[in-house]
């Protein structure tokens, strides 16, 4: 169950308060990290690294005291400590004869069905050239994005793994494991070795964590575990400061807390489940037992049409599932609760006689 020997893809997120010390970015941290990445690629894992530190390491270059709360500075300190990042990233992985990309991203890119395309051909090239690909948000243009989007790059890299049908995420932080209480009040914290299941009562074992541990908190680890095991990932949380954690964790050791995945979607069913929805169609109960069945959503169950948006926008239906449209919202208003033959009466026989495939549509669980 823990042997990864085996796993072709492996994508390591690294979060700020592992690579800090002392406020600043720990650079023998970087060293050692490189050195293990090393290893795994000599044995011919696929790696790629999503890597916090780049706000950090602008604050510490403008010697600013306390944390950077104003959405500028945060911009201006990210766009400062990004290539001083990279640079520290490529110094250390040049001593291997390995080359690194810098690959930033914002939330568009991976909610528009083209650039995510895109971007997954782009990484996979990368990969087969032999490069590591070094992944963080781009930050210094984002302005949304920034603290909510991705979740301290957690998210973020779940998001990877998903789209690179990684076998592998390793989150590496500031804690040892799953607990199932904040373990530095309560002396009697249980470590969890293994989640098969993200349920209730584990998702308020993370709010009861909330942001203690690292800017993102545990709870923004547990949504990524959500994620990637949609992919049919495994996920391991485990203390970065570790020694040689990276390999140990590969090779079977028992560290940290295994997530075990749920199902495989495929590569679209999980674009379309983890984009952001740009409405929501509310649809009466025969038409939602008839998706659940397999079916192709009709406009004759639809009962209201929340918010405005075209064909091909992910919208959810009621909250339970997600899926790609082929109508905009106007029309969907106009053909609610009329039978589909209705479509290409009312907008043309060019247009397809249903609201949604039955295969674009996505439930949120099992």
């Amino acid at each position: 169950m823990r042997d990864f020997k085996e796993a072709k893809g492996i994508v390591v997120k690294i979060g700020t308060a592992v690579l800090s010390k002392g406020g600043r970015i720990d650079k023998e941290y970087v060293t050692q990290t490189a050195h293990q990445i090393a290893s795994l690629v000599k044995e011919r894992h696929n790696v790629v690294i999503v890597s916090s530190g780049a706000i950090g390491m602008g604050a510490g270059a403008l010697k600013l005291k306390g944390p950077v709360v104003s959405l500028k500075m945060r911009q201006a300190c990210a766009a400062i400590g990004m290539p001083l990042l990279m640079s520290e990233y490529e110094k250390a992985f040049s001593k291997h004869g390995i080359t690194v990309a810098q690959v930033l991203l914002t939330a568009n890119v991976l909610n528009t069905r083209r650039s995510y395309l895109n971007l997954r051909n782009s990484m996979e090239t990368l990969i087969k050239l032999g490069v590591i690909p070094i992944v963080n948000e781009n930050d210094c243009v984002s302005t949304e994005e920034i603290g909510t989007a991705f979740g301290d790059n957690d998210r973020l890299s779940a998001l990877v793994a998903s789209k690179l049908d990684a076998d592998l995420l390793i989150i590496l932080s500031d804690i040892d494991a799953l607990y199932d209480k904040n373990p530095r009040k309560h002396s009697d914290a249980k470590l969890i070795k293994v989640v098969t299941e993200i349920t209730k009562e584990i998702e308020k074992m993370a709010d009861r964590h909330g942001s203690a541990y690292s800017t993102g908190g545990m709870k923004t680890k547990i949504q990524a575990a959500k994620i990637a095991s949609d992919a049919g990932c495994k996920i391991i949380l485990a203390n970065g400061r570790e020694q040689n954690v990276i390999g140990r964790i590969v090779a079977g050791e028992d560290i940290g807390t295994l997530f075990l995945p749920r199902r495989k979607l495929n590569s679209k069913q999980r674009w379309i489940l983890h984009s952001a929805p740009e409405g929501t169609l509310y649809i009466d109960e025969g038409a939602m037992e008839a998706i659940k069945q397999k079916k192709s959503l009709l406009p004759s169950g639809i009962v209201k049409v929340e918010g405005n948006f075209a064909p091909e926008a992910i919208i959810d239906i009621n909250d339970k599932a997600r899926t790609v449209t082929n109508l905009g919202s106007e029309e969907l208003r106009r053909l609610a609760g009329l039978h589909s033959s209705s479509i290409r009466k009312i907008l043309g026989e060019n247009r397809k006689d249903e609201v949604a495939r039955h295969e674009d549509i996505v439930f949120f669980e099992d």
